[in-house]
């Protein structure tokens, strides 16, 4: 047999003590083995037999049986040796680390080492590494011979410098060298003046040049490098096709140059002779491209298209001028001998297309040259400029680099959208530079699609060009956040986009740039804005977020409460100076204007002149006083060791020097001055600031170029006892009601009782009452049990005891725990709030919070109806099953059976949502059509009904109600458009249905996170105010109606310091509504005249047309009663001396006529339609008829109110932080910011109790007076 790999291993490796096998030499003879070979043997051949094998040295040979097969082993002999070579045992510490560590020699015996690229350790692999594949090598090696071509071609120039042939004996190598100068050749001159007149060429002057010897040997020097140079670079850049290699135009320009130098060292007789070097500028042209490309690639810069592109053109254009000079001033020295300028110059002449004609070749191989230059030219240049104006365009719209030199001496921030609309850019940058500290800052917008035109337009305006820059390109890319210099960038603003059909899809890409910016600058502060609740979290490590869909719901969810609370916001949020609508010729156009200018500003009490007086006092003292001496007013403050803010902390608060104030104000503290009346400079005393109407503070506020001047009159201390209000008298009687108390400097407990908190005591022990007398489901205090999405603020809220089953929350359809199918059937004392969504999102959650907080009387809540186009989800409905008096039902606000069966007849407001589906439309700003178009049929339908609806787009607000003869509208248009020229932010501010309340935009509060970069305290401060965050000590936002009885406290002023020393209740404005004449031509009426007696007499009517007292509108009515009148005077030939006022009444009653019965024509299809549903119709009130509620409920859009005069309209707006000397009007609803009934804990009893008694009886009043 044969031995296998391993047996020639076992032979290798055994030792002399190793026992060996013999074997006889013959086939199937038994083998003779040591006893210590025979175990290794059986393992290797399964015969059991063995080649020869030396035999171990041992005292007794092994006996082996010839008849048998197999091995005899003497055992007595393997005991010997086992024993005589047994080692003694480790100690048992040397056997722990064995166990542990294992066997490190035979680990180390069986590790193989292995060396990695062995491919590159060959002669060809490292100069391929050294020439080509390492950067700087490389480099070097580029740099290197681009200055050798340019050597060349400099060393040409010295040769056409110095050679004269005008006075050149250099002739062909048979003559030149062996005639001497005066010998057998002609003068050259001769020979020159010859070929001129006779148009011969001089073949000889071509073809031979007289090169001096130095600069032949250093042409043949650089012409042996390039030469191996380029063999090295052809060798280590083989790949299979030599032919490939050999016709590039590269090689051959090398060995054209180069290979005829390498002859003239081996044959002498040729060193005069012509080599175009020149031509090694292309081949320096090509080595700067490769240096160029290199010094990029070391480092890290690729977007360098545009650089390489241009330094190509220029070097080609160099190339061009360089090569047609040289070639024709060698061409010309069989010709009319030019020189080196004079090529050049003629070379920029041809190629300018000038062509002056001075200077031209004579010989026709240089006019040849002339010729080919052009059209290589004509080819070249163009696909040159071709491809640079391509990467120019690509450049414009990937907006290019925004330079570090740049990012390090100048302040920018970064503004990345997924697409940038020309609203979004414009409301960002008039906020973001409304600042004077942002003056200077630089805006780079990073967005991955392209420019559209307008934003393009826009962009191109001198105002935004110097201070815009446009990067197309992706936040999730680190070259294009590198563009951006984001890791340099002041701030980081992140906008979703909220026109996606799939916002939730939209929020996952705000996730991932938020992340992606986070890693890429962990130091860049960022502001986030997210369109759904439930992915808040995901960014919560960013610095100022803001939840689109939070804000939302909760801020319509208080326009149900407290009117116009959205207003009262978006004002607040949006950064102006107040002089919207001062040229108007309306006063409440020029008091809303002014008083939106109000923001909210900060300032340590210990810098401030507003408050630093007022350190140690209490908070109500100095917000009531700061009031009444500087017209600011002071809503929060936040300790030094606090970071939360408390709004309205009350009058235990004791002020600090190191407390941050928080006040309401034109401007901020730093830009005001003070002026003081003269009087108190002359030491003149001044009456009491309430001791008559011609004493009130002066408190007028100038806002000029950022400075507010503020005169301040001389009061006297608030604790004088004279200084008392007057009412006036009661019921015609001598009678009077005592003056305000002052506002005490530290607060006596006894004296300070919220409102609410006494009001709502009695409720908590109690259970519910229905109208029927007998006992309803009971409520409780407690924080919802299960919030729908992580992130929810925990907010204390009135609960049921139980949670109800999600069958009882269908309104419209009974179960077994309840048979009501109606909102009548319920019977509820308050009227119905009703939402109508597209879907139950998470969002919505934020819509119940706040009504149902616990600050909230539990005997005002409202019923609230869910009216919604898909059914809500389980997960949903968990979420409020906990709270009271909340229902939902399927349905649109486009049906009017649904709208019948959620009860709107019995509701007060409904809230129209904006719907995700159609936020997105084919043309831009239709996306609101339908919503609008649905909201005109509502309240045609249900008058008496406020709505509050959500547009997508803020500019089509003036649809809502919209009037084609409205004169007034148009009116307000037209103010609109000179407000927003004049670079207003509040532009809409005017229209009818934004200062009232109703129509709301969620892209207006975009600029709370534009302002948030100055003021860092705005989006905790307007979550305060909504409700949306509840901090223990802060207080809230509520309303309150001012009342006949309240007409006496006169003034503004007055009420603050009712407030401040009665309840602790800091109001900081009035929602004021107010009749306004409009003429006829302003309501919203058809009549039909026939349109041959309009035209007939139109000449008369305009001749004895009558002008209206108002500025803006003409009188219609006198119209109207002339055409009756001359109408009557044909049918009635006996009322020819009918007086005016007769016609007018007769026009009157007709158009009452004409509206009642189209009125009545609507009221009768909603009362059929309720009778087809089964549905009482008791209910319905006729829309002839409207309450004085209902007139008030309407004042929203200036819509006719009162049906005996058509003359009469209402409107409505807000004045935030109004003067103090603002007269109070009926039905004047006050801001309040309420503080925390939690906070404040009654001390005595007996007050206690008697105030608990006079609201349970005020509230079982208000109940009765509600009652459906």
């Amino acid at each position: 047999m044969q031995l296998t790999q391993e047996d020639d291993f076992i032979e290798e490796d055994s030792t002399p003590t190793t026992a060996a096998l013999q074997s006889d030499g013959s086939a199937g003879s038994p083998a003779k083995m040591c006893s210590e070979c025979y175990v290794n043997q059986s393992f290797v051949n399964d015969d059991g037999t063995m080649n020869s094998h030396k035999p171990h040295s041992s005292p007794a040979p092994l006996q082996t049986n010839s008849n048998s097969s197999g091995v005899i082993l003497d055992i007595s002999t393997l005991q010997m040796e086992e024993q005589e070579s047994e080692v003694p045992p480790l100690p048992l510490r040397f056997r722990f680390r064995d166990l542990l560590l294992g066997d490190q020699s035979f680990q180390n015996d069986d590790r193989v080492q292995v060396e990695f690229y062995v491919n590159e350790n060959t002669f060809k692999e490292r100069l391929k590494l050294f020439f080509i594949k390492n950067q700087r090598s490389s480099l070097r090696i580029r740099v290197f011979n681009f200055c050798l071509k340019l050597l060349t071609c400099l060393l040409y120039i010295i040769r056409v410098v110095t050679d004269n042939p005008g006075q050149s004996t250099v002739a062909s190598p048979s003559a030149g060298q062996q005639n001497a100068p005066g010998g057998n050749n002609k003068c050259v001159d001769c020979q020159w003046n010859g070929s001129v007149q006779d148009r011969e060429i001089n073949w000889e002057l071509i073809f031979w040049v007289d090169r001096k010897v130095p600069v032949w040997a250093i042409q043949v020097i650089v012409a042996i490098i390039s030469f191996l140079e380029t063999m090295l670079l052809m060798y280590l850049s083989y790949k299979g096709n030599l032919w490939e290699q050999i016709f590039q135009v590269s090689y051959l320009l090398e060995m054209i140059n180069t290979v005829p130098f390498i002859i003239t060292i081996f044959w002498p007789s040729i060193r005069n002779i012509f080599i175009p070097v020149f031509l090694n500028c292309w081949l320096a042209k090509c080595a700067l491209e490769n240096m160029i490309n290199d010094v990029h690639r070391a480092i890290q810069r690729t977007n360098s298209a545009m650089f390489n592109q241009v330094l190509i053109l220029i070097c080609t254009l160099l190339c061009l001028v360089f090569t047609g000079t040289c070639g024709i001033q060698h061409l010309e020295r069989a010709g009319k001998n030019l020189s080196l300028f004079n090529s050049f110059y003629f070379c920029i002449v041809t190629f300018s297309t000038v062509g002056f004609g001075d200077v031209t070749p004579r010989i026709w191989p240089s006019q040849l040259l002339v010729v080919i230059m052009i059209c290589v030219a004509l080819v070249v240049l163009p696909l040159q400029f071709e491809e640079l104006i391509y990467l120019w365009m690509e450049r414009q719209k990937s907006g290019g680099n925004y330079s570090r030199h740049r990012a390090q001496t100048e302040k920018h921030v970064v503004l990345c959208v997924s697409a940038l609309k020309i609203d979004l850019l414009m409301d960002f940058l008039n906020e973001f530079y409304a600042h004077p500290r942002l003056q200077d800052y630089y805006v780079v917008i990073l967005c991955p699609s392209e420019m559209d035109l307008q934003v393009r337009r826009v962009l191109q305006i001198p105002l935004w060009s110097q201070r815009v820059i446009y990067l197309q390109g992706s936040v999730l890319k680190d070259q294009d956040l590198l563009r951006a210099k984001m890791d340099d960038a002041e701030a980081c603003f992140i906008l979703s986009s909220r026109n996606e059909v799939d916002r939730m899809a939209a929020d996952h890409q705000t996730i991932l740039r938020a992340w992606a910016v986070k890693d890429f600058a962990p130091n860049c502060p960022l502001y986030v804005q997210i369109l759904k609740p439930e992915n808040k979290f995901h960014v919560k490590f960013a610095d100022h977020v803001v939840c689109e869909e939070e804000f939302k719901y909760a801020m319509l969810a208080l326009n149900c409460v407290c009117p116009a609370t959205s207003t009262l916001v978006t004002l607040l949020v949006h950064t102006s100076r107040g002089r919207e609508g001062q040229q108007s010729p309306e006063h409440w156009q020029r008091m809303y204007g002014c008083c939106s200018g109000n923001e909210v500003y900060h300032i340590r009490l210990c810098d401030s002149k507003f408050f630093g007086e007022y350190n140690g006092k209490s908070f109500t003292y100095a917000s009531f006083h700061a009031h009444k001496k500087y017209g600011v007013c002071l809503i929060g403050i936040k300790r030094e060791d606090n970071k939360s803010i408390l709004l309205n902390p009350g009058p235990r608060h004791i002020m600090a020097a190191t407390d941050t104030c928080y006040y309401i104000n034109i401007t901020k503290e730093e830009n005001s001055a003070f002026i003081f009346n003269q009087e108190e400079r002359k030491g003149r005393p001044v009456g009491g600031i309430y001791d008559g109407p011609s004493q009130l503070p002066v408190h007028s506020i100038i806002a000029s170029m950022g400075t507010v001047a503020m005169d301040l009159q001389n009061t006297s201390p608030p604790d004088v006892s004279g200084d008392k209000l007057v009412p006036p008298t009661v019921n015609g009687t001598g009678s009077r009601r005592p003056s305000i108390a002052p506002v005490q400097e530290i607060a006596d407990s006894s004296s300070i009782l919220p409102c609410d908190l006494l009001g709502d005591q009695s409720e908590d022990d109690s259970v519910f009452i229905d109208e029927k007398g007998h006992s309803s489901t009971e409520y409780v205090k407690g924080y919802p049990p299960n919030s729908p999405y992580i992130g929810s603020s925990p907010t204390l809220c009135h609960l049921l005891a139980e949670k109800a089953p999600f069958c009882c929350l269908r309104l419209d359809q009974g179960c077994r725990h309840n048979s009501f199918e109606d909102a009548k059937a319920y019977g509820f004392k308050n009227k119905l709030i009703i939402v109508s969504a597209e879907t139950a999102g998470n969002g919505l959650y934020n819509f119940i919070v706040p009504l149902r907080a616990y600050y909230r009387p539990r005997k005002e809540l409202n019923p609230i109806v869910l009216l919604l186009d898909n059914p809500p989800d389980n997960h949903f409905l968990e979420a409020i099953c906990c709270f009271p008096m909340v229902y939902y039902m399927a349905g649109t606000i486009d049906n009017l059976d649904s709208l019948l069966q959620c009860g709107i007849i019995y509701a007060d407001n409904l809230v129209v949502v904006d719907k995700e589906s159609t936020m997105s439309a084919e043309e831009d700003y239709m996306a609101d059509a339908k919503t609008i178009v649905n909201v005109q049929t509502m309240f045609r339908l249900f008058p008496s009904l406020s709505i509050i609806t959500e547009l997508t787009h803020p500019s089509n607000m003036r649809f809502m109600q919209f009037r084609a003869k409205d004169c007034y509208s148009l009116a307000l248009s037209k103010l609109e458009k000179k407000e927003r020229d004049k670079g207003s932010n509040l532009a809409f501010m005017f229209r009818l249905p934004f200062a009232a309340g109703r129509v709301f935009s969620i892209s207006m509060l975009d600029t709370l996170l534009y302002q948030s970069f100055v003021k860092d305290y705005m989006i905790l401060i307007a979550r305060l105010l909504l409700g949306l965050d509840t901090t223990p000590g802060s207080g809230y936002l509520c309303a309150m109606k001012v009342t006949e009885e309240d007409l006496w406290i006169s003034t503004y002023g007055r009420l603050f310091q009712k407030l401040c020393s009665s309840s602790a209740e800091i109001p900081i404005g009035i929602y004021r509504t107010e009749s306004h004449i409009f003429s006829t031509s302003e309501s919203q009426v058809s009549v039909s005249i026939d349109e041959c007696e309009d035209t007939k007499d139109r000449g008369d009517e305009s001749q004895s047309n009558d002008q209206s007292d108002h500025p803006l509108l003409r009188k219609k009515s006198m119209q109207w009663a002339r055409r009756l009148s001359k109408k009557s005077m044909r049918w009635q030939g006996t009322n020819r001396d009918s007086s005016k006022d007769h016609a007018q009444r007769i026009a009157q009653q007709r158009l009452n006529l004409y509206r009642r019965s189209e009125r009545e024509e609507l009221s009768e299809l909603v009362r059929n339609r309720m009778r087809h549903l089964g549905l009482p119709t008791s209910g319905y009130e006729d829309l002839t008829n409207l309450t004085a509620s209902d007139v008030m409920n309407r004042v929203n859009l200036g819509y006719l109110q009162d049906e005996q005069n058509d003359h009469q309209n209402t409107l409505s707006y807000v004045l935030i932080n109004p003067s103090p000397d603002t007269r109070l009007e009926l039905n004047d609803i006050v801001y309040l910011i309420r503080s925390d009934p939690l906070a404040h804990v009654p001390e005595e009893p007996p007050v206690h109790s008697s105030s608990l008694k006079e609201r349970h009886e005020s509230s079982t009043e208000t109940r009765e007076d509600t009652q459906l």
